[in-house]
């Protein structure tokens, strides 16, 4: 299991300090003196395990309270948005309380257990644990009291509906109604207007002379709609909210991992991305591929060799838009590949693609997928991708399009392989296997030219792929 060392911070009293020396008056001297306490207990912080990383959870504490730790020994397993890590501490000591329970999360740099030096000093550990365990329960309590103040200023708007009462008296009536009036004979002093302060509007000539139309509900709360619409205005975000419940359905909260994919997804939904596919025939490939798996290599690394290759002659596909006014030309092709792990997605890197031959490449693929099933990959084996493949071609999905991932240019969906009927030049049929590619690039950076002379390199390299070999 990977391991990270955390930091800690040292609480130290004051000593009686002898100012015997100093020019002081002995007002000034009564403040500086403070009961001779020497201590030193340490927090055990919620390590940063990754960059997008804002919270762990606890998974287990590899040592209970009262247990001596080893500078460099493993205290505690967490959880972060990819991974499991050993944390270990830079100082011997006894972990006198835990903060943060096993199961429980808690935001990066906040106290997740204490470190005493002595066993005196475990009592005073525990009094500053319960303490902090305490806190967070203050912001909690104070939140309900904005609630009543919503309630409070309701009633008000209605006050408005009494306005109308004044308004009857007067006879004004709009263009329109009067105009509707002397064509229907009707004698407009004798209507009632139920618009704004009693003005007579083209739906109440209607009604006097005895026509009702279908629309004749909507004037009469044409006085109240002005309170209700205020009252319906604040309560829009927990009409979205208040969705039918199934019955017998169950809520499930997301995994610390989950949480980070929706988190990615969402994001990736502010940049401009667009879609070019390409169907590529597959019989040399499949025919190499026949050869080279009897020692390891897979159809994954066949594919991040070739798309690792093709990157080299096209490095604006390899590039990034981190702040929307310029490029970024990586001189690493570094191949994320999407796996399906137990309760989420991860794409373990492939670093230097281009560089390492097929037989490594592979050896390499195993080692990040056996990792990343074990939850132990570091945060650089998984967030340092500059292109990623998915490939649900082994589930027989024969086309799909990816979803770009924060900080990359391009995505590239891999479909199955499959007989397809081709024609050549003079009109003759064949069967043929055919793999359909579609990938997904940021707009920004990528344009349909530059991403369709990718495809046909990549192309090139699959339907010709000794060059992956060598």
């Amino acid at each position: 299991m990977a391991s990270l060392s955390f930091s800690s911070s040292l609480y130290t009293t004051s000593q009686i300090q002898r100012l015997s020396s100093l020019p002081l008056k002995p007002q000034h001297l009564r403040k500086k003196s403070i009961p001779a306490v020497q201590s030193k207990i340490r927090e055990i912080f919620m390590p940063a395990l990754s960059s997008t990383m804002t919270e762990g959870k606890i998974v287990s504490w590899v040592k209970s309270e009262g247990d001596v730790l080893s500078k460099g020994e493993s205290v505690v397993v967490v959880e972060s948005d990819k991974a499991d890590m050993d944390v270990e501490t830079f100082y011997d000591g006894i972990l006198a309380a835990i903060v943060v329970n096993e199961g429980e999360t808690a935001p990066v740099g906040a106290p997740i257990g204490l470190v005493a030096e002595t066993e005196d000093e475990i009592a005073d550990a525990k009094a500053k644990a319960q303490s902090k365990s305490q806190s967070p329960a203050v912001p909690a309590s104070s939140a309900p009291t904005p609630a009543p103040k919503t309630e409070t200023p309701a009633p008000p708007p209605p006050s408005p509906v009494a306005a109308p009462a004044d308004g009857p008296r007067k006879t004004v009536a709009t263009p329109y109604a009067k105009k509707l009036a002397k064509q229907h004979k009707v004698d407009i002093n004798k209507v009632i207007g139920t618009g704004p302060f009693g003005r007579i509007t083209p739906e109440d000539v209607e009604k006097a002379a005895g026509i009702v139309p279908a629309k004749s509900p909507a004037p009469a709360a044409a006085t109240t709609p002005a309170p209700s619409v205020a009252a319906a205005a604040p309560g829009k975000a927990p009409a979205a909210a208040a969705l039918p419940e199934i019955p017998g359905a169950t809520v499930v909260p997301f995994t610390t991992m989950q949480a980070a994919v929706s988190k990615n997804m969402v994001e990736s939904l502010t940049v401009p991305t667009f879609r070019v596919g390409y169907p590529i025939s597959t019989d040399a490939l499949d025919a190499l591929y026949e050869k080279v798996k009897k020692k390891g290599v897979t159809m994954t690394a066949l594919l991040a060799k070739a798309a690792a290759m093709a990157l080299i002659q096209h490095p604006v596909v390899n590039s990034t838009c981190k702040d929307g006014k310029s490029f970024t030309y990586n001189s690493n092709i570094n191949i994320a590949v999407a796996v399906a792990i137990n309760g989420g997605l991860i794409t373990p890197v492939l670093q230097d693609a281009d560089k390492l031959d097929l037989y490594l490449l592979s050896q390499k693929w195993k080692e990040l997928v056996e990792k990343a099933r074990a939850k132990q990959l570091q945060p650089q084996e998984y967030n340092s991708g500059t292109f990623t493949l998915s490939n649900l071609g082994m589930f027989g999905v024969d086309r799909f399009d990816a979803i770009l991932p924060p900080g990359q240019g391009a995505i590239m969906a891999v479909g199955a392989s499959k007989p397809t009927v081709v024609a050549d030049a003079d009109g003759f049929f064949s069967v043929k296997n055919k793999m359909q590619v579609n990938v997904t690039a940021d707009h920004r950076i990528i344009y349909g030219a530059d991403l369709s002379a990718f495809l046909q390199t990549f192309s090139k390299i699959i339907e010709n792929p000794d060059s992956l070999t060598m």
